[in-house]
């Protein structure tokens, strides 16, 4: 109680008549004050920067050092994964005809329809189209039969050992049903079947078995 009736009683107008502890008190509290405040200008705001700096790259190598890691970790999951691709993609390239193979392959389209026990009124291969390392073949197909027959036939084309697609397919009633019966329908369609581009693009094509397709 005596310290705070002192400093109460101290004159702030008159600090030296302060007692000696008093003023020494008041000096080292005003010189930690100033250390402080020229530390925290001439170091810390100086400093900070650097340090947040520091920081994020240890937050980005930390990053970068726990996906290579997990990376590593899966190495070999990803090297079988790319060796399936790899057989996947070299499965479908098979499937792919060679130039000379796309004659063969039209016959085997044609017989398909045949088998089906279907009339085929129009066969017509169009131009090749170019789409990179493969060209599109496009061939309007017209047919006359019933349900029964058109799903034969396309069962038909999809267990071809080659692929080949249907599109724009259109089923209309046969209009002169004299020699077919009222259960006749036309068929409309588009095939599509690929080839491989072997002398276009400088890549060789993959070796194949011999024979044409089936």
């Amino acid at each position: 109680m005596k310290l705070l009736d002192q400093l109460r009683a101290l004159d702030r107008r008159d600090p030296g008549r302060w007692p000696l502890a008093v003023r020494g008190f008041f000096v080292a509290l005003v010189f930690v004050v100033c250390a402080g405040f020229a530390w925290y200008m001439l170091v810390w705001n100086q400093d900070r920067p650097v340090l947040q700096k520091a920081e994020a790259d240890e937050r980005d190598l930390r990053s970068q050092f726990e996906n290579k890691q997990q990376r590593a970790a899966n190495l070999d999951a990803y090297r079988a994964q790319l060796g399936e691709m790899e057989r996947s993609f070299g499965t479908m390239l098979r499937q792919l005809p060679g130039k000379t193979e796309v004659p063969s392959l039209l016959v085997d389209i044609s017989q398909t329809g045949l088998a089906a026990g279907l009339q085929e009124k129009l066969f017509q291969p169009g131009s090749e189209k170019s789409n990179g390392f493969y060209a599109e073949l496009p061939i309007k197909i017209k047919l006359v039969g019933t349900y029964h027959q058109f799903g034969n036939f396309v069962s038909g084309i999809a267990a071809l050992p080659r692929i080949v697609t249907l599109h724009d397919i259109q089923i209309t009633p046969v209009t002169d049903n004299k020699n077919g019966g009222y259960d006749n329908l036309t068929m409309d369609v588009t095939a599509k079947t690929y080839r491989y581009i072997e002398d276009e693009g400088g890549h060789a094509a993959p070796k194949k078995k011999t024979g044409g397709a089936t």
